[in-house]
Order: C-alpha cells, then sequence, then structure tokens
C-alpha cells in the first residue's frame, strides 16, 4: 500500500516560542494574511512540524498531549497555532476546561482573529470570553477595506464589522480582551488602531513581526 511522506509526520499539538506555551489545534483558517507565518515554514518555535494535513487531533489526543506535557507546573498557556483556534469552538472550550482540571491556577489566552461569529454561524462571543482569562483578537489593519486587503479573507466587507462586534461582545465576559496589530502597518494605522480597540474596550497590542507573536 502506498503511503505518502505526510502520513509519516506528526504534527506538535504542544510547542514553546519564546517561553512561551501554545497549544496547535487546527489548520483551518479563513485567512490569508500576506503576513503570516504559515507561509514561511512548517514550524516555529521548537515544534517540528504544525501541519496535521487534514488528520486534524481528536480530543482525546489533545488530552493525552497535555497529561505528557505536564501542565501542573505552567503558569500560562495560549491557543495559537498554525490555524483560527475557534474553527473548532467545541473542542477549543473542552480543551480549556480540561487545562483547569489539571491546573486551576492557569492562565489560558485564546489568539483569534475574531471571526469566530461568521464562521460558526452564531453568536460566540459569549461562550468564548467565559473560557479564557485572555482573548487576544488580530486587528490587523484599522478599516475594513485595508483589513479584507491585507487578510484576504473569505467574508469581504462582512469580515471587518463582525470582528469589532465579536470583540466588544467579547469584553463584557472576558476580563481581559486585547486587539493586536502587527508593524508592519505603518505608525499612522497603528495610531487608528490603538483608538479603535480602545473605543471597543479591548486593550491595543502592537506586535514585532520580526520577533513573532
Amino acid at each position: 500500500m502506498f503511503i505518502t511522506l505526510c502520513e509519516y509526520i506528526m504534527a506538535d499539538i504542544i510547542y514553546t516560542l519564546c517561553g512561551g506555551t501554545y497549544i496547535n489545534i487546527t489548520n483551518k483558517c479563513p485567512c490569508r494574511c500576506t503576513f503570516c507565518i504559515r507561509s514561511q515554514g512548517n514550524a516555529v518555535g521548537d515544534a517540528e512540524n504544525l501541519w496535521f494535513y487534514g488528520n486534524e487531533p481528536s480530543l482525546d489526543e489533545i488530552k493525552k498531549a497535555i497529561d505528557d506535557y505536564g501542565f501542573e507546573k505552567v503558569d500560562a498557556v495560549c491557543f495559537c497555532g498554525y490555524g483560527e483556534p475557534t474553527e473548532r469552538p467545541d473542542v477549543l472550550i473542552a480543551t480549556a476546561n480540561y487545562l483547569r482540571t489539571i491546573n486551576p491556577s492557569i492562565k489560558i489566552r485564546v489568539n483569534t482573529n475574531g471571526l469566530s461569529d461568521l464562521i460558526n454561524g452564531r453568536s460566540t462571543a459569549k461562550e468564548i470570553g467565559e473560557a479564557f482569562d485572555i482573548v487576544s483578537v488580530s486587528l490587523n489593519d484599522p478599516d475594513s477595506d485595508s483589513y479584507d486587503a491585507v487578510t484576504r479573507n473569505i467574508f469581504p466587507k462582512k469580515a471587518f464589522p463582525s470582528l469589532l462586534e465579536f470583540t466588544k461582545e467579547c469584553a463584557k465576559y472576558c476580563p481581559d480582551v486585547h486587539m493586536s496589530v502587527v508593524d508592519v502597518i505603518g505608525e499612522e494605522n497603528i495610531e487608528k488602531s490603538r483608538k479603535l480597540a480602545e473605543s471597543l474596550g479591548a486593550k491595543f497590542i502592537c506586535r514585532s513581526f520580526d520577533e513573532g507573536r
């Protein structure tokens, strides 16, 4: 029987980068951002490979990876990999809840593009906001046209207002909501993004493209 190379490669579910611990649960994403690190290699940090090649891990497989890693002494973890975590909301939230059974004091963050409502066809801010200590939304640009151009998302014209509404609603349920941009968008757009984030009740973060997340 012929077996492709992809079938021999096990994707990393858990990896570390710059001292942080990250969980990778999906490769699905409605965006193709021009600066996305996925286009630059198969992994980041200490991961060897972050591509699932269509065989995304089950909840049980994720739990096993968590058990094997040993989260009892981990202070914080972030859901962020080679895909949009809210593509699998049930698995995402169930995994966060499982982590809390192992380590009740762990601080759990999710990095998201904020398009969960469009992805899932329903309002999701409450369930996601209540499940995480930090929700970090990638704003990317301060207006709809620029956002669509840089993210190349599958929801043109709808994506930007949806992520703004998601962020605003999420701030009602999560104690710490962030909106972030990458420093490649220029000083003027960075300042516009700052004002927009703050108007929605979110903290603003400008990330360095060179330093990663």
